[in-house]
């Protein structure tokens, strides 16, 4: 790792995607856990995905606020850096499946 780079140019690294929202992109308000994992995200207009759906519109673009990263051969969704804590994904609510 280049100790010389900046930390919001690292943390993007990890990223494998940053889709561009679109105007009408929907932002992630909660997340769906499972045993502590997150399995789901609830959008700002109340829709509940699984992690392939929110991966799969977010790749086009209907989530704004993320990339697309990968563990494995899993992907999931990850907050942009912004050099602010409040709006990662990790400090959102967890919600319950409908």
């Amino acid at each position: 790792m280049d100790q010389d780079q900046p930390q919001s140019t690292l943390a993007l690294n990890t990223l494998d995607n940053i889709p561009s929202p679109a105007p009408n992109a929907r932002k992630i308000t909660g997340l769906v856990k499972e045993s502590g994992r997150i399995t789901g995200y609830q959008l700002s207009d109340s829709t509940v995905l699984d992690k392939a759906q929110a991966v799969e519109l977010a790749r086009k673009g209907e989530i704004t606020g993320v990339g697309i990263a990968h563990r494995g051969d899993t992907e999931y969704l990850k907050s942009i850096p912004d050099g602010s804590d409040s709006n990662n994904l990790s400090n959102l609510p967890s919600i319950s499946r409908s």
